[in-house]
């Protein structure tokens, strides 16, 4: 069983699609699922992650800067496969430990974005390691109907978008090197999630349901207008020492038109998404 205030983060983070107040309020978290080393038993545990683009997140063996790693990280090294919640999705992935210059490349990034990181590396003689967690399978979004599982999806990229502009806003003239990857991931997910919509269920609706055409026709516009401001943020956060202020307008900008997409996307679909599950 994970300690009473572990399992009090579970808890809240289960109930609450991922987000969870105290001390992880407005920070990046996930549910962590082991097996044990010694046991076979199964353990979750809250963890912090950072982006790594693409389908990966990483997550730091810090234990706060202790002279031993944390249990987590001893019994993913035993069994590297493990299970994450997201408070999207519930997943498989593979836990490989990163060596070497990936390694350090990734902790310097780490300690660049929360200096906290290099304090850490700093009260501690081991080298913390930096784990890599891979998706290997998984389903559908967790919700009770197809609708509670758009929202959940859409809640994830609403919640992404806060922590960039809140992390824009405390860092300093130029983008670091960890809040470029961040923007990256997100804007990869939104553009993966869009051309599933396209491809999959908006097909389907519109199949079943030729009442939503001009909704469906809507919808696929907008994703080709948030698409060419995904491609214009991009082409900001690429420039080497992009400036923080320009990179934050192109935010806003995907964040007004997203927010407004999310709502109708929401308003109109739900209710015969729900209808039809």
């Amino acid at each position: 069983m994970p300690n009473p205030f572990n399992q009090r983060v579970i808890d809240e983070f289960r109930a609450n699609s991922g987000q969870v107040g105290g001390e992880f309020e407005g920070s990046r978290l996930l549910l962590l699922t082991t097996t044990g080393a010694r046991t076979g038993a199964r353990h979750t545990t809250p963890v912090s992650y950072l982006p790594d683009g693409g389908d990966r997140v990483l997550v730091i063996a810090s234990a706060s800067g202790s002279s031993k790693h944390p249990h987590w990280y001893t019994n993913l090294v035993a069994d590297p496969l493990v299970q994450v919640e997201d408070g999207v999705f519930t997943y498989e992935a593979r836990a490989t430990v990163l060596t070497g210059a990936e390694r350090d490349d990734a902790y310097a990034r780490a300690a660049e974005d929360d200096p906290e990181w290099a304090d850490y590396q700093a009260k501690t003689d081991r080298v913390i390691p930096v784990v890599a967690l891979e998706q290997v399978s998984g389903g559908p979004p967790n919700g009770a109907t197809f609708g509670e599982a758009l929202k959940r999806v859409h809640g994830g990229f609403r919640r992404e978008l806060a922590l960039i502009r809140a992390e824009i806003a405390k860092s300093g003239p130029r983008l670091g090197a960890q809040l470029r990857v961040n923007c990256l991931t997100m804007c990869h997910g939104l553009s993966i999630h869009h051309s599933h919509e396209d491809q999959g269920m908006f097909s389907a609706l519109e199949a079943g349901h030729p009442e939503l055409v001009e909704t469906l026709d809507r919808l696929r516009a907008e994703h080709v207008k948030i698409a060419a401001l995904l491609a214009d943020l991009q082409q900001v956060i690429s420039t080497e020492g992009a400036d923080t202020q320009v990179v934050l307008a192109e935010v806003e900008r995907l964040t007004g038109e997203l927010e407004r997409h999310l709502d109708y996307e929401e308003e109109q679909l739900i209710p015969v998404i729900d209808g039809v599950a």
